[in-house]
């Protein structure tokens, strides 16, 4: 390996809006972020779940007439 080419490898913090404070390794000395694994609807299970068959079943109904006329057509 070349000497002198790599960048300085700190202890650093990363600090998120929530007040969460997680310690790692980076090239940055100081790190913000808006959301982590603390306040993430997904890892807190608080995210909503999408009811992928009524949005499926609400389309066929909302195009049912629509399939009707052309079936009539031919």
């Amino acid at each position: 390996m070349k000497n002198d080419i790599h960048p300085e490898y700190h202890e650093t913090s990363i600090r998120c809006a929530c007040g969460n404070v997680i310690e790692v390794g980076s090239t940055k000395k100081d790190i913000r972020v808006e959301i982590c694994s603390a306040c993430h609807p997904f890892f807190t299970g608080k995210q909503k779940l999408i009811d992928t068959a009524g949005r499926i079943e609400r389309f066929r109904r909302k195009y049912e007439k629509f399939q009707k006329q052309e079936n009539t057509t031919q």
